[in-house]
C-alpha cells in the first residue's frame, strides 16, 4: 500500500492506485463503460504494472484481410487521408482496423510514427482488450459503438501518456465490419479529434451504400431541409421497384421503432406513396413525407436509379424521378470507373504498389491522369502526402533544384532559408511527375539516379539522405517515339514503366453514365440530367475528354438551373444556331437557344396544344409557356 499523500488525487489516479493495488475500484471516478473494460481486464489476469503482449500477426495474413475487404479499405483509406489533413501537426495517428481487432492500415506524423506508440501501431498489431487491456479501439469493439480513453484511463501505465478516438464502421446490414482509430499524444484536441473521427466513420458507411448495388435509388431523409446534404442526413436505398435494399445508421435512428428489413416497400414506411414522392423531388428538387409514426420528413433524391433488370408491367414499377442529386458532404470516391477495360488495365495495381513499382499513366490530354494517381496514392496506404508537380511548368533552370532542394546560397535566386524539395516532401508518399515527358534532359539524369537508389541530395549540401517514395508518372505525349527521337532517355523511359495504365479517351469509356452523374452530383446545384440526356451528350467527340464534360456540364448548370425540368435531351444538342425564333429569355444562351427551338417546333406539330407538348419533351406546361414568350 503507497503511503497516504496529503494532496488531493483526481479520479483517474485514485481508480489507478486502487487498481495496481488490487482494491475495490472507487465508485463514480470513471464512466461506466472504461469501468466495465477494467473490471474485464482484471478478471482476465491481465496486470496493469507490466507491459501488454505485443501480438502482431504476419503480414501474408494482414494482406489477406485487406484483399477481403477492398472496398471498405479504399473507403477508408480515402477518410483517413482527409483527416491526415485535418489534424495535421498534432503529433497523432490515425489507423483503419478490421471487424477483428487487427490494423490493416496506419497514417502518421513523422514524430508519432517514431514513438514507442507509433511503433506498437502498425499494419497487423492486434488491440483486442483481452490483450492490450483498455484501450479505445478494443472497447469500441465490446461495446459497438464510439470510445475515447484519455491518458491514465487506459488500463496499462505504459499507454498513460495516449488519448485515443475509436469509431466504428458498420455496413448497410448494420453489420460491425472494420473502425478507424486517432490516437495522440495531445489531450487537449481529442474532442475534437474524435467529432471528426466520426464523421469519417459516416462518410465510410454511407459510401458502402451508394457503392452498393449501381440500381438502386438513392434517398436522403432529414428532419430539416438545410441538413440533406450533411452527414446528418438519413440514407436509404431503394430498387427499381421501390423496395428498400439498405439504410444507414442515422436513418436508422431517423425511423426507429418502424420495420426497416430489407425487402420491405416504401409504402410501409412513408405516405404518400412512392409515385407522389418522385414526381414532387421532379418538380421541386425536395419533397416532404411522414413516416408512418407520424414524423415529419424532408427527402432528396442522391442518385437515379438505373434501369429494372427485368421487365415490370407499367402499374408494377413506381415512377421514378429525374434525380435532383444533393452533393456529398465528403466524396468518398472522387475516382470513378466502371470501364471494363480500364478495370482491367487497373488490375496489377495494388500488387505494384506493395513492391513500391514505378506506375506510368498515359491518355489523351483530359482523361482523368491525375485522379488515377491520386487513386494510386490511397490504394498504395502510403502515410506521407500526394506531392504532385506538372514537370512542363517549371523553367528548366529551376526543375532540379524545385526536385530535389536546396541549401541556402545554393545558387544565384536560392531562397534565403533553402528549401527541402518536392522529392524529400513526397517521403513515405507519392510523387506524381505530371507530364513527364517535359522533364529536362540533365534533370533526366539526376532523376534517374534518384530511382535507382532512393537517395537525395539537396544542391549545395554534402549529406544525402535515403527516402521511401511511391513514384507515379503521366504524359499524353508519345515517350517511345521520344526515346527514339533521343529526347527521352531510354533508361528512364524503362524505369518508369513499371506498370503502365493507357485511360481511354471519355468517347470510348464504358462508364460514360456514371462519369455524367458524377461530376453533376459534385456541382452546388439542384440540375439533374436523365438517361436520354445523358445518352445524347455521350454521342458527341469530346476531344478535350473529361474535362471538356466537367466544363461543359458546369456552363450547362448555370443556364438550366431554376428551369425545373433539368438537363433533358434537349438540352444536350450541340446548339446549332439556325437563326430560328428564341424567347428572351433563352436568345443569349447557345446552350438554351437549341432546347427554346425544339419546345416551339413540337408546340407547333402538335397544332399549339401545350399538354402535349409538355408530354412528349418530359417538361412542365409551365415551362412550355415561358418558351413560347416573343423573343
Amino acid at each position: 500500500m503507497p503511503p497516504p499523500s496529503s494532496a488531493p488525487r483526481s479520479p483517474d489516479v485514485q481508480a489507478r492506485v486502487a487498481r495496481e493495488v488490487g482494491a475495490r475500484l472507487p465508485g463514480g471516478v470513471l464512466s461506466p463503460e472504461i469501468a466495465r473494460s477494467w473490471e474485464r481486464c482484471l478478471a482476465g489476469g491481465l496486470d496493469p504494472t507490466r507491459r501488454p503482449e505485443e501480438a502482431v500477426i504476419a503480414f501474408a495474413d494482414v494482406r489477406a484481410r485487406r484483399e477481403e475487404q477492398a472496398l471498405l479499405r479504399r473507403l477508408a483509406l480515402a477518410q483517413m487521408q482527409l483527416l491526415y489533413e485535418q489534424i495535421a501537426g498534432s503529433n497523432f495517428m490515425i489507423a483503419f482496423a478490421d471487424a477483428g481487432g487487427v490494423v490493416l492500415d496506419a497514417l502518421s506524423d513523422p514524430s508519432f510514427a517514431d514513438s514507442e506508440a507509433g511503433r506498437s501501431i502498425v499494419p497487423g498489431s492486434v488491440w483486442l482488450e483481452g490483450g492490450r487491456g483498455t484501450n479505445a479501439l478494443g472497447l469500441a469493439l465490446v461495446e459497438q459503438a464510439p470510445a475515447s480513453i484519455n491518458g491514465r484511463e487506459h488500463f496499462f501505465a505504459c499507454h498513460g501518456h495516449l488519448s485515443c478516438a475509436a469509431v466504428p464502421i458498420f455496413d448497410p446490414a448494420d453489420r460491425l465490419v472494420g473502425l478507424l482509430d486517432a490516437s495522440s499524444s495531445n489531450e487537449a484536441r481529442q474532442q475534437h479529434t474524435h467529432a471528426l473521427v466520426r464523421m469519417a466513420a459516416a462518410a465510410v458507411e454511407n459510401g458502402l451504400i451508394v457503392n452498393g448495388r449501381p440500381d438502386v435509388l438513392l434517398l436522403a431523409l432529414h428532419p430539416r431541409a438545410e441538413y440533406l446534404d450533411t452527414l446528418s442526413a438519413g440514407l436509404v436505398a431503394l430498387s427499381p421497384d421501390g423496395e428498400l435494399v439498405s439504410i444507414n445508421r442515422a436513418a436508422r435512428g431517423l425511423l426507429a421503432g418502424l420495420d426497416i428489413t430489407a425487402g420491405g416497400a416504401f409504402d410501409t414506411l412513408f405516405e404518400p406513396d412512392l409515385g407522389v414522392v418522385v414526381d414532387e423531388l421532379r418538380r421541386a428538387g425536395v419533397a416532404r413525407v411522414r413516416d408512418r409514426a407520424g414524423s415529419l420528413l424532408y427527402v432528396a433524391c442522391r442518385r437515379f436509379a438505373a434501369p429494372p433488370l427485368r421487365v415490370s408491367p407499367p402499374t408494377a414499377a413506381p415512377r421514378l424521378p429525374m434525380p435532383t442529386p444533393v452533393p456529398p458532404a465528403a466524396s468518398p470516391d472522387a475516382f470513378v470507373c466502371e470501364d471494363a477495360l480500364l478495370l482491367r488495365r487497373m488490375r496489377g495495381l495494388a500488387a505494384a504498389t506493395r513492391e513500391r513499382l514505378a506506375v506510368h499513366i498515359h491518355g489523351e490530354t483530359g482523361t482523368g491522369k491525375e485522379l488515377m494517381a491520386r487513386h494510386v496514392h490511397a490504394l498504395s496506404g502510403r502515410s506521407g502526402a500526394f506531392v504532385p508537380i506538372n514537370c512542363g511548368a517549371v523553367p528548366e533552370s529551376l526543375f532540379i533544384a524545385e526536385l530535389f532542394g536546396h541549401d541556402r546560397g545554393a545558387f544565384t535566386n536560392a531562397r534565403n532559408e533553402g528549401a527541402p524539395g518536392l522529392i524529400r516532401l513526397a517521403d513515405r508518399g507519392t510523387l506524381f511527375l505530371d507530364e513527364v515527358g517535359d522533364i529536362p534532359l540533365a534533370a533526366q539524369t539526376a532523376l534517374l539516379r534518384f530511382l535507382d537508389t532512393m537517395e537525395v541530395r539537396a544542391l549545395g549540401g554534402g549529406k544525402a539522405a535515403t527516402l521511401d517514395v511511391q513514384i507515379v508518372s503521366a504524359t499524353n505525349r508519345d515517350l517511345a517515339a521520344a526515346v527514339a527521337a533521343r529526347q527521352f532517355r531510354a533508361d528512364l523511359y524503362y524505369r518508369l514503366n513499371g506498370l503502365s495504365i493507357e485511360i481511354p479517351p471519355l468517347r470510348e469509356r464504358g462508364d460514360f453514365h456514371a462519369i455524367v452523374r458524377h461530376l453533376l452530383a459534385r456541382q452546388a446545384t439542384k440540375v439533374a440530367i436523365d438517361d436520354a440526356g445523358i445518352e445524347r451528350l455521350r454521342q458527341r467527340p469530346w476531344p478535350g475528354n473529361i474535362r471538356e464534360l466537367q466544363f461543359w456540364l458546369r456552363r450547362a448548370a448555370i443556364e438550366t438551373d431554376g428551369e425545373g425540368e433539368g438537363l433533358t435531351p434537349l438540352s444536350c444538342e450541340d446548339g446549332i444556331d439556325d437563326g430560328a425564333p428564341t424567347c428572351a429569355h433563352c436568345s443569349p444562351h447557345a446552350l438554351s437557344r437549341d432546347r427554346c427551338r425544339r419546345i416551339r417546333e413540337t408546340f407547333a406539330a402538335t397544332g399549339g396544344n401545350i399538354q402535349q407538348t409538355a408530354r412528349r419533351l418530359g417538361i412542365s406546361r409551365t415551362t412550355v409557356y415561358k418558351h413560347l414568350e416573343v423573343g
